[in-house]
């Protein structure tokens, strides 16, 4: 393996570990990676304890598991159309430049 690869390894494992050790010990109910869903609806309480929210939504996952899950597949879903694109449109400009 090159030098390079191993640096790059290396890096990516230090960027992904960083956000984890830095809140390492605290409680989850601190809120660390509680998401904007959590973070909007403490803030709109905080300016308004009055507020009442105008619909609900029609279906809640019944856990937090399955919401991540479905989180995940909605990502992946949107990974592989926009990697679609760009591998057709990449494969499209090489065969106009072989002509």
């Amino acid at each position: 393996m090159e030098t390079k690869h191993i640096l790059m390894i290396l890096g990516f494992i230090i960027l992904t570990a960083i956000p984890f050790l830095m809140y390492a010990g605290k409680g989850e109910d601190e809120g660390y990676f509680g998401g904007a869903d959590g973070a909007a609806e403490e803030a709109i309480v905080d300016m308004n304890p009055n507020y009442e929210p105008w619909f609900s939504p029609l279906w809640e996952p019944p856990s937090g598991e399955i919401e991540s899950l479905l989180f995940a597949l909605q990502a992946a879903i949107g990974a592989i159309i926009i990697g679609y694109f760009v591998g057709y449109n990449k494969a499209r400009i090489e065969l106009k430049s072989q002509d």
